[in-house]
């Protein structure tokens, strides 16, 4: 249970942003991102910062750009939904190659998309250098409710076997000539997600009966403390940091 669990957002690596605690890392990037938050949308030089620290922190932690793009087609709805502010928006227009389009509309485009860009892309570095298990141990530290990080470890745990009993099930099914056409086979397919509810069910009371067995009383035993050194604290506060002083002269600047 206490093993890492690989994922398809971790990249194994050991570099020094490998190598902080991850309760340094999840401070720093959300101190990150509420700078980025505040920061005025009108400010696009500081956007353009915001992006230089995190190609740096990308370059010390020799995660590939590819890599980072790839995995921020998350944030597609919102791209989606910022494209449409132009044409939907109230207010001034202008006119961009020969299409009106409301000035408030592009300006809140732009404000969804730097934003969730650069949210997004922090949050991918974080996941790229933190395996998902020590993720959780570090929100255990920053006192998060331990029976919360407890669900999400198992969960995060035994979600790659509920997709594997979930892909034997329709192997099962494809072996003995099923293929969903229609309305009409929806029962074989209710019944087989019945059938793979009771199985996890019964499979979850195994292990905690196991557990109990083996002296679980509601708490995971601590393997490794992981506290975080001053220096470890003081390099994690590099990229927060300087989000703040760019955040704080983007105010400043402010006309």
């Amino acid at each position: 249970m206490g093993a890492g669990h690989a994922h398809p957002l971790y990249r194994a690596g050991t570099s020094g942003v490998h190598r902080l605690p991850p309760q340094c890392k999840l401070v720093a990037v959300v101190t990150f991102v509420f700078a980025v938050v505040a920061t005025p949308q009108e400010q696009l030089w500081a956007f353009g910062l915001y992006a230089v620290l995190l190609a740096l922190v990308a370059a010390l932690a020799r995660v590939p750009p590819g890599f980072v793009l790839r995995r921020m087609a998350i944030e597609l709805p919102f791209v989606a939904f910022a494209l449409l502010l132009p044409f939907v928006a109230h207010g001034p227009r202008v006119e961009v190659l020969g299409v009106g389009l409301s000035e408030g509309g592009l300006w809140s485009a732009w404000n969804i998309l730097a934003k969730a860009s650069l949210g997004a892309a922090a949050m991918i570095l974080v996941g790229a250098t933190t395996e998902p298990r020590a993720l959780l141990l570090g929100l255990e530290r920053l006192r998060m409710p331990a029976l919360l990080t407890q669900i999400a470890t198992f969960m995060l745990r035994y979600l790659d076997v509920i997709v594997g009993e979930m892909r034997r099930m329709r192997v099962a099914r494809a072996s003995r000539g099923f293929e969903a056409r229609g309305l009409r086979d929806v029962t074989v397919l209710a019944r087989s997600v019945a059938a793979l509810f009771l199985r996890s069910y019964e499979r979850g009371e195994r292990v905690y009966l196991a557990m109990v067995s083996r002296g679980y009383d509601g708490r995971m035993p601590v393997l490794d403390d992981g506290t975080a050194t001053a220096r470890q604290w003081t390099a994690a506060a590099a990229l927060p940091g300087a989000a703040a002083l760019i955040a704080a002269a983007s105010w400043i600047l402010a006309p």
